[in-house]
């Protein structure tokens, strides 16, 4: 996989934006309204591997949770990529994961499920925790798991 699209939310204090900001400079930060995450996501062209979204959960402390699917107005979309295979690398780098099939309710699955969408089912969604509960050793750990070739 060698060109992926990191995406979090805007908002200096955002861990999503945080972490993408120091994943790649082929990132993109996500407006936090639905009518601006939709224009962002449209902005998107269809040249990548794959997208790698993340966004934060405050139920979250120590752990991330991949989403396996989103829904829109009843429809649900589910991603293509191996999400038990991001779970093992996670594990194997120091971070706890688990799997989810409940879509979430707010602007994280209406950004996962259009990007699903406009991707073809080539994108990933990662809640992961807020920046109370993140430091830079998890940062780090997700930075060196998600830098460079990582196979999805």
């Amino acid at each position: 996989m060698n060109n992926v699209l990191f995406v979090g939310f805007k908002g200096k204090n955002n861990a999503s934006g945080v972490l993408v900001e120091q994943l790649s400079l082929n990132h993109l930060l996500l407006t936090n309204s639905f009518a601006g995450l939709r224009r962002d996501i449209d902005s998107v062209r269809n040249e990548y591997d794959c997208v790698v979204m993340f966004g934060v959960d405050k139920t979250l402390t120590d752990s991330v949770r991949i989403d396996k699917v989103a829904s829109f107005n009843g429809i649900t979309k589910a991603t293509a990529i191996n999400l038990q295979s991001i779970k093992d690398k996670l594990a194997d780098g120091g971070v706890a994961a688990e799997i989810s099939e409940i879509p979430t309710a707010y602007l994280c699955n209406e950004a996962y499920w259009h990007m699903l969408e406009k991707s073809s089912g080539r994108a990933v969604f990662i809640h992961m925790p807020t920046m109370k509960h993140v430091d830079e050793c998890f940062i780090g750990r997700m930075k060196k798991l998600f830098q460079g070739v990582i196979e999805l």
